[in-house]
């Protein structure tokens, strides 16, 4: 006895290629489960199949005219389309696509809003209707994009795309184990009198150890100065430091962490949570400090002079929340277990306040 297969020999292979594609691609799971309900109702009768499904007499009717039209086939019950056959075009003149391409080659970050006020002058010199920013947006879409990238010829003279400088951003689950594991920074802008004054401030995320200074200046080169000076006021060595994306922790700064072999982590744009304890500490010293000696700006020598003094007092006397407001930061790293000094690098166990004695003690 010859048992017929229609899966055999090359038309055997495509028809499972074509069975394939077809209940890959082609039959729905909506599809599916309208068949699988048909045949219910083939097979237990209509009122048993809306009892158990809780379909509409009148859906089921709609399926199984749909499904025998079909040659009861299960993609003869996939879901049309809705969308229209025939879409509006947008119907704006030659002239005016042409001026939204010149003036976005010429400013190719421009967006619709801004590009909006550009357009319009021109269509008024021009004597022509001007569309909306969100048209203008569309039309933009429709010309593909108009988005022209930097580039720059190589060494071996070929163009390449410049892309924006990718910097190192804080892990997410990243927890400090010891004095000096990450320190952050970040500036204080006031606006008085019509000017600008900063207030750069410093904090340890493991001992809360803060440290602050005026500058008149909002460059790189001011950062790196108050980190030269930070260096030598925390009684650490440094593994990692926070910062977020301010022009200030660029070039110069970031030029002295790599010389000093130091990891420099970004917060991610708009995200002040991510050094949240820094920011807390820049309201702080707002409201207990700089609030009151608001005039003492303009001095820059009398304020930090009278900044040094405050900070001493926070860094020695006044109790911290992270300490169950039972000890300051001085008296916090005095008190570390030795756990924590276990956890730090070589180069930091011989670091204040662990003397060479301690050390010894530590190694025993």
């Amino acid at each position: 006895m010859k048992i017929h297969c229609k899966y055999t020999g090359v038309k055997g292979m495509l028809t499972i290629y074509r069975d394939a594609l077809r209940s890959r691609y082609m039959i729905t799971k909506q599809a599916e489960k309208k068949t699988k309900i048909l045949i219910f109702w083939e097979k237990h009768g209509l009122d048993a199949t809306i009892e158990a499904f809780e379909v509409k007499r009148r859906t089921l009717f709609d399926w199984k005219q749909k499904w025998i039209t079909g040659g009861k086939k299960p993609e003869a019950l996939n879901e049309k389309s809705r969308a229209p056959k025939t879409k509006r075009k947008r119907l704006w003149g030659d002239r005016l696509l042409s001026e939204i391409k010149r003036i976005r080659f010429e400013h190719p970050n421009l967006g619709k809003e801004k590009l909006h006020p550009l357009l319009a002058e021109w269509c008024g010199q021009k004597g022509l209707a001007c569309p909306k920013p969100k048209t203008i947006g569309r039309l933009i879409k429709d010309l593909g994009g108009l988005r022209r990238r930097p580039t720059a010829i190589s060494h071996f003279g070929k163009i390449k795309v410049i892309h924006r400088q990718k910097v190192v951003r804080k892990p997410m689950n990243f927890k400090t184990e010891y004095p000096g594991h990450c320190v952050a920074l970040d500036t204080i802008e006031k606006h008085i009198w019509g000017r600008r004054y900063y207030v750069i401030t410093f904090e340890d995320l493991y001992t809360r150890f803060c440290f602050a200074w005026e500058t008149t200046s909002h460059a790189s080169l001011a950062a790196k100065e108050f980190f030269t000076l930070c260096l030598k006021v925390f009684p650490f060595p440094i593994a990692f430091v926070l910062t977020d994306n301010g022009s200030e922790f660029m070039k110069h700064f970031d030029e002295e962490l790599r010389r000093l072999h130091l990891v420099h982590y970004h917060t991610y744009p708009k995200t002040p949570k991510m050094n949240a304890r820094l920011e807390r500490f820049n309201r702080t010293i707002q409201e207990e400090f700089v609030d009151y000696h608001v005039s003492d700006l303009k001095t820059p020598e009398i304020f930090n002079g009278r900044l040094v003094d405050y900070l001493v007092w926070y860094n020695t006397e006044r109790v911290h929340c992270a300490f169950q407001n039972k000890l300051s930061p001085v008296q916090f790293m005095l008190q570390l277990p030795r756990e924590a000094v276990a956890n730090m690098p070589a180069e930091c166990k011989s670091g204040w306040p662990y003397t060479a004695i301690a050390e010894d003690e530590i190694h025993r």
